[in-house]
């Protein structure tokens, strides 16, 4: 099932939105209005962020989701392919496509509100979905689409011994036997507290912790931790994607150089404004390995 021998076949089905970044001294309270200091429109969503971040950790990345019919789509879908991408699976709904709201202050801290928009338009798989899920060598879902569809990706993954890679953000109560199915659970630490009984359930948990990089407990209680390369922040937006990207592009290697791999990735990702454009290369996470 893998392209390469170094490049597993990754399908990510997730969402794609347009951020609307404003940068700020520093983030409003409630009520308060504070002057920006810029703005920009960053291509982004978490399982767009996730793909483009596989594929540049090396795999070979096939996209499952949904754009609008606005003046976005076509950018976030060259987005995609100039990061090849395969793009066969991405569908054109009525109505706009999905957009994130982001503040960043002057500490690369963040607030995000998210409008689903064309991404709720996925509530279901096309046969050539489940054939593209049936092959892949892993499954990365989230959950900024319908659960539904993220439940029946990942039973259909299941059932063709294709690894189920969930990251369960934004955090929200999930059907029993949708955990059943899933092999490997990225949280950060807010998420492993407040979903904690589910992931016991889970073989595989990776807890990322920022700064600090990241633990992991498998089989038989095995726990791995794994320091973050120490990097000048200037964005934290999209860390965690680039973090599980890379993850998924390393799992066949095994969760000791997954984890190491991953942390690399997250920390060098911190270091560039905008999502998308952050996420780092196969060559620059190698680099940063070295350097350490």
């Amino acid at each position: 099932m893998t392209a390469e021998s170094d490049a597993p076949a990754i399908v990510v089905l997730g969402s794609i939105n347009m951020d609307l970044v404003t940068t700020t001294a520093r983030r409003p309270v409630p009520g308060e209005t504070v002057l920006g200091t810029s703005f920009a429109t960053v291509p982004g969503g978490k399982g767009a962020n996730q793909a483009i971040a596989a594929r540049r950790a090396g795999a070979a990345v096939r996209f499952l989701g949904a754009v609008g019919a606005d003046l976005f789509a076509a950018e976030l879908r060259r987005t995609l392919t100039d990061s090849a991408v395969s793009v066969d699976g991405l569908r054109t709904v009525a109505g706009p496509s999905g957009i994130a709201t982001i503040v960043l202050d002057s500490d690369g801290e963040n607030s995000i509100i998210v409008v689903g928009g064309a991404n709720a338009g996925m509530t279901e798989l096309t046969e050539d979905d489940l054939a593209a899920i049936a092959a892949a060598d892993i499954l990365v879902c989230q959950l900024e689409i319908p659960i539904d569809t993220v439940a029946a990706a990942a039973h259909h993954a299941r059932a063709h011994a294709t690894t189920v890679l969930l990251n369960p953000s934004p955090v929200r109560r999930l059907p029993a036997d949708l955990w059943a199915d899933v092999d490997v659970a990225v949280v950060n630490s807010g998420e492993a507290e407040q979903l904690r009984d589910d992931l016991e359930q889970v073989p595989h948990v990776v807890v990322t912790r920022g700064a600090a990089g990241a633990d992991y407990r498998g089989p038989g209680d095995t726990r791995l931790s794994c320091p973050s390369p120490q990097v000048d922040v200037v964005d934290t937006t999209g860390a965690g994607d680039a973090f599980t990207g890379a993850l998924a592009a390393a799992w066949h290697r095994g969760p000791e150089w997954a984890l190491t791999w991953a942390c690399a990735a997250g920390a060098l990702a911190t270091t560039t404004l905008g999502a998308s454009s952050s996420l780092p290369t196969r060559e620059e996470i190698t680099a940063a390995l070295v350097a350490e």
